[in-house]
Formats: structure tokens, C-alpha cells, sequence
């Protein structure tokens, strides 16, 4: 399983219009309106690499309304009790 991250930049006003879109595309798991340089986060879940070569430029990135995209892949998640078994030296 592949996550990516899409930092996408809209035009003018149209950001929950092309997040409405973008929602509705194959492995798009979640779109978020963000603050900073970008106004849009999709989160992808995919099944191999091969599959984001497809979802990103043929469908998100042609997608009207975007101006800029960005891609982050994922490495490992991290759950809070991952995290919190981590940390943890057994003083309880």
C-alpha cells in the first residue's frame, strides 16, 4: 500500500469546488482545505507506485481549477500506540 500526500494550489475562490472533485477520485481517501501555500491536502491511498503515476498527472493534476500540485509519499505511519510503545522504558 502507497500513501501520498497532494499539496494542490487552486484558482481564486474554486477550492471546495476542485476538492469536491478530486474526492471523487479512485484512491483519493481524503481532501482537506488547508492554511499556508496550498489550499488543498489530498491523502491517496494506493496499491503500488505504478497506479500514482496515473492518479497524479492524469486525473488530479489536469483536474480545472488546479494551478499547482505537489507530491509527498509516505515511508511508515506512525500510530499513537506505536508511538506510545516506543517511548515506553516500563515504569507503569
Amino acid at each position: 500500500m502507497v500513501t501520498a500526500f497532494v499539496m494542490i494550489k487552486t484558482e481564486g475562490r474554486r477550492a471546495s469546488e476542485v476538492a469536491q472533485r478530486i474526492a471523487a477520485i479512485e484512491h483519493v481517501a481524503e481532501v482537506y482545505s488547508v492554511t499556508g501555500d496550498y489550499d488543498l491536502i489530498a491523502i491517496l491511498r494506493l496499491p503500488d507506485y505504478e497506479r500514482l503515476a496515473e492518479v497524479v498527472p492524469d486525473q488530479i493534476a489536469i483536474t480545472d481549477g488546479i494551478t499547482d500540485t505537489q507530491t509527498v509519499l509516505a515511508f511508515r505511519a506512525f500510530t499513537r500506540r506505536e508511538l506510545d510503545s516506543a517511548y515506553d522504558i516500563g515504569l507503569s
